[in-house]
C-alpha cells in the first residue's frame, strides 16, 4: 500500500501524516507539497511542485493505491481554480489510469452546504443539497465533492467524501471571533 496526501503540511494533513505515520504495520506514505513541505523518512517520501501541474500529479500518483485529498487554498482568489478544478482533475485523471489504485478519499469541508450560512429545514446529511455562500473557499468545496462524485459515475472508482468541521488550531479563536474589547 503506498498513500498519497495532498495537503500534508496543513493543519489536517500534518495531523493525519503524523498518526498514519506512528502505526507499526502504516504504509508508505507519500506527499505532494507545493510552498511547504516535510521531512522524509523512510516511510515517507515527498513530490515536490503544484497540483495543477499534471507531470507533478502523474509523479505522485506513481504506485500509489491510495490518495487522501486535503488540498485546498482558502480564500485565495488567484490559486483556488488551480487547486481545485485543475489540481483535483488530474490527480482524478491519473487515479483513474492507474492499475495500482484503489481508493480516492476527499477530506471536503461543510462549507460545502453552507452550514452556518443558509438555513436548511432538516438535519445535514450526505443527502443535502450543495449550497455554497459567498466566496471561493465554499465554492470550491462544492466543486470538489461535485468532481469526484462524476468521476465515481463516470468510471466506477471507489471514492469517499469526509465532511470536516471547521478545524480550530492555535489561536484560532482569538483572531476569528470577538466578545467586545479584545
Amino acid at each position: 500500500m503506498l498513500v498519497l496526501v495532498t495537503g500534508a503540511t496543513g493543519k489536517v494533513g500534518r495531523a493525519f501524516v503524523a498518526r498514519l505515520g506512528r502505526e507499526p504495520s502504516a504504509p508508505h506514505i507519500r506527499v505532494l507539497c507545493h510552498n511547504r513541505t516535510l521531512p522524509e523518512s523512510d516511510r515517507l517520501s515527498v513530490v515536490k511542485g503544484s497540483i495543477a501541474d499534471r507531470a507533478v500529479c502523474r509523479q505522485a500518483m506513481q504506485g500509489v493505491t491510495h490518495v487522501v485529498h486535503l488540498a485546498t487554498c482558502k480564500e485565495t482568489v488567484e490559486d483556488v481554480m488551480d487547486v481545485t478544478v485543475s489540481g483535483l482533475f488530474w490527480l482524478l485523471e491519473e487515479f483513474r489510469q492507474s492499475a495500482d489504485a484503489r481508493r480516492f478519499v476527499l477530506i471536503g469541508g461543510d462549507a460545502a452546504v453552507g452550514h452556518f450560512f443558509h438555513r436548511h429545514p432538516a438535519p445535514i446529511t450526505e443527502d443535502a443539497p450543495h449550497m455554497a455562500y459567498p466566496g471561493c473557499y465554499a465554492l470550491s468545496k462544492v466543486l470538489e465533492e461535485v468532481m469526484l462524485e462524476q468521476y465515481g459515475i463516470q468510471y466506477g472508482i471507489d471514492w469517499c467524501c469526509l465532511r470536516a468541521p471547521w478545524i480550530m488550531e492555535k489561536d484560532d479563536f482569538r483572531y476569528t471571533l470577538s466578545f467586545g474589547d479584545d
